[in-house]
C-alpha cells in the first residue's frame, strides 16, 4: 500500500512540475504581425572571486518564426574579455538522449556593450539564434546536458544544471528542462 501511495504522490509531483506556466515579457498582435517573447530565464550563472557571468534565455516567436534570445552579462573588477557574435556563431545543445541540436545565429555582428559602474567593469552581449526545423520535438522530450556557444573567435562549453539557485536573484531555475517546460509557449 505504501508503494502505491508513494507512486501516486510521485506522479502528481511530476505532473505539477511538468506544467509550467508561460510568462511573457511581450505578447503583441497588431496590423504588422505577431510577436511573443518569454521572460528572461537564467541558464547559467557563475559567481567567483569578484567575477560574474550570467546567461539568460528567452524564447521568441515573431510571425511564426521561432528563435532563441541569448543575453550574456559579465561583471568584474578587472578586465572583461569581449566575446562576439557573428554570422558564423552557433549554439549547440547536447541532449540526454545523445542527440546534438544546432541553432544558427542571425546574421548580426556584435560584441555587446561595455560600461563601468562603481569600479565594476560590465559587458552585455545579446544575440538571436534560429531553431532548425526538426529540432523542436527532440528539445521538448529530452533534457539538455551541455551547451556549447561558438563565438566569433572561440568556443565555450557550459554544463547545464538540473537545478540552479541563483546567487543574484535568489530564485530557483531548472536549466536542463528549459525547453521541455517552455517551448510550448512559442508554438
Amino acid at each position: 500500500m505504501k508503494k502505491i501511495i508513494s507512486l501516486i504522490v510521485l506522479l502528481i509531483n511530476l505532473t505539477v512540475v511538468a506544467q509550467k506556466e508561460c510568462e511573457y515579457s511581450s505578447n503583441v498582435t497588431d496590423s504588422i504581425g505577431t510577436y511573443k517573447s518569454t521572460k528572461d530565464y537564467i541558464m547559467h550563472e557563475r559567481v567567483f572571486a569578484g567575477n560574474q557571468t550570467i546567461i539568460y534565455f528567452s524564447l521568441i516567436n515573431a510571425d511564426g518564426l521561432p528563435s532563441l534570445g541569448v543575453q550574456i552579462i559579465q561583471k568584474s573588477e578587472g578586465f572583461v574579455k569581449a566575446n562576439c557574435f557573428d554570422k558564423n556563431s552557433r549554439i549547440f545543445f547536447q541532449l540526454a538522449n545523445g542527440k546534438i541540436i544546432s541553432l544558427i545565429g542571425i546574421d548580426l555582428d556584435t560584441c555587446g556593450n561595455a560600461f563601468r559602474v562603481d569600479n565594476v567593469n560590465s559587458r552585455i552581449l545579446s544575440g538571436y539564434f534560429l531553431f532548425m526545423k526538426d529540432s523542436f520535438e527532440d528539445l521538448k522530450k529530452s533534457p539538455v546536458n551541455l551547451m556549447r556557444i561558438k563565438y566569433g573567435t572561440e568556443t565555450v562549453d557550459y554544463v547545464m544544471k538540473g537545478q540552479l539557485t541563483s546567487e543574484i536573484d535568489k530564485n530557483t531555475y531548472y536549466p536542463e528542462n528549459y525547453f521541455i517546460n517552455y517551448l510550448k509557449c512559442i508554438e
